[in-house]
């Protein structure tokens, strides 16, 4: 009787969880995360909503600066986050429902400026660059000995180099065009200098470690239904 009873409760319990909205916490990156009408938009977004909407939940995405919402995600159970970079110092502290995103990252400056020169990474040392944090390209550069200076996200990052602030910062080449067209900038503002081999990583819809197996599960589930069915991100 007890055993039903228990069995009982946890049917309920994930009924109940599952009509309520689950927080999902992501950063400004167009075309993929932009805000319209105070409401997160955006082609890969909009593939995160098929997502839960296949495995019947609903998801409350919020946008933060990217420091932030690593930091919601890392401490609130039954929280979502996207496009989480799979690393290795990251694989233990997250479930990874599937790959959204991919990125392939390396070094942008402003189109003016003739004298910077970049044929290796180690080069780009002598420049003053700025990164997010809590960014896996920020402690991958930090390995290699890089000092950067920190910001809480993209769009920080772009404003310090807009206002000649600093020499370089760190995107991938079609984030930094969707980028240039939100802030109204003009097509040949900036220009992509460097590929960065070890910045070339899947990202992924990651959940925090204390979230209950069943929406993990459910939603990986969903994930390769999504997959099957409409295919992975335009960018893959």
């Amino acid at each position: 009787m007890k055993y039903i009873l228990y069995s009982l409760f946890l049917i309920c319990s994930v009924y109940v969880q599952a009509k309520e909205p689950i927080l999902v916490v992501t950063e400004l990156a167009p075309p993929n995360q932009v805000l319209i009408d105070g409401e997160v938009a955006g082609e890969g977004t909009q593939f995160i909503r098929d997502i839960f909407a296949e495995a019947d939940l609903t998801p409350n995405i919020q946008m933060y600066p990217w420091a932030r919402a690593y930091k919601i995600a890392d401490e609130l159970k039954n929280t979502f986050i996207y496009s989480l970079a799979r690393t290795v110092e990251r694989e233990d502290k997250f479930y990874w429902i599937g790959p959204v995103e991919r990125f392939e990252l390396g070094f942008i400056g402003l189109s003016e400026r003739d004298d910077l020169i970049i044929n290796t990474t180690e080069q780009a040392k002598v420049y003053k660059i700025a990164m997010q944090r809590n960014d896996f390209s920020t402690q991958t550069l930090a390995k290699l000995g890089f000092e950067v200076v920190l910001t809480s996200d993209i769009q920080k990052s772009y404003s310090l180099l807009l206002a000649k602030k600093v020499d370089l910062i760190v995107d991938d080449p079609l984030y930094m065009q969707q980028m240039s067209d939100y802030l109204k900038l003009k097509p040949a503002h900036l220009k992509f200098i460097y590929k960065i081999d070890e910045l070339t990583i899947d990202a992924y819809l990651a959940a925090n470690k204390k979230t209950d197996m069943h929406l993990i599960e459910s939603l990986q589930a969903a994930f390769l239904k999504i997959k099957q069915k409409k295919g992975l991100p335009y960018w893959y």
